[in-house]
């Protein structure tokens, strides 16, 4: 798929019709999942070891949840620092100081704001290794469907998911010849993500799926407001 199109010079993900198949990507995996719910666990129970023990906890598995973990503070950090050597002389490429805000608000306000705060903590919805068909005590929720006997830091939907799938918007600021290549290794590290996490028993295919759609129309909002058509990027 192109990343051009759309709305002038904006990348494909943050134009009209890139928001537009966000939306209806997001609408179609809550119809899908509501309708058969069996398909998250069935999907979950693929990274099932038995006896409430899910086959990515392991030492490795650890590591490498850390290292996911940090990728995008690591990338925001990254950015900021081109934009600070940029600003004391250097003609490297750097973002500009909107679209170093940009990539600041859009971490802050989609994985922080929408998804730690608002939808973990208030939707409810039990994670996999939670449930009663995994080991746990507490009853399946299909998505969609708020309540649950979560407490908080539920399933629903998924941090991690959320922040791996925020790198494609420092891949979108990237020159385009060199944009494709940075997607595809953004896209490739967010489902890396989300497996590892369903790996862990963390969460439902769903919650990982609806956690980037979410995040990729906050990023085209925040992109929108902040950017406009400007450029993203300062120049090399």
């Amino acid at each position: 798929m192109g990343i051009e199109g759309g709305d002038a010079r904006l990348p494909f993900m943050v134009s009209n019709r890139g928001v537009a198949l966000a939306l209806a990507l997001a609408v179609a995996v809550v119809a899908v999942f509501a309708l058969v719910p069996g398909l998250d666990l069935a999907a979950a129970g693929f990274f099932y070891a038995g006896e409430g023990r899910f086959a990515a906890v392991t030492p490795a598995g650890e590591t490498l949840r850390r290292l996911f973990s940090l990728a995008p503070f690591a990338l925001l950090l990254g950015a900021g620092l081109l934009y600070t050597l940029r600003r004391s002389g250097p003609r490297v490429p750097a973002p500009t100081g909107r679209a170093l805000l940009a990539l600041a608000l859009s971490l802050a306000l989609g994985p922080g704001l929408l998804v730690n705060v608002a939808l973990k903590d208030h939707w409810h919805r039990p994670r996999p290794v939670q449930v009663a068909e995994f080991g746990g005590t507490e009853r399946f929720r299909p998505v969609g469907l708020p309540g649950g006997d979560c407490a908080r830091n539920c399933s629903f939907v998924s941090g991690e998911g959320a922040s791996s799938f925020w790198s494609v918007a420092p891949a979108l600021m990237v020159a385009p010849p060199f944009r494709r290549p940075a997607l595809a290794a953004a896209l490739l590290y967010a489902a890396a993500t989300g497996l590892l996490r369903m790996g862990f028993g963390g969460h439902f295919l769903s919650d990982t799926l609806l956690a980037a759609l979410l995040t990729w129309l906050v990023v085209a909002a925040v992109w929108r407001a902040v950017l406009g058509f400007r450029s993203p990027r300062a120049g090399g």
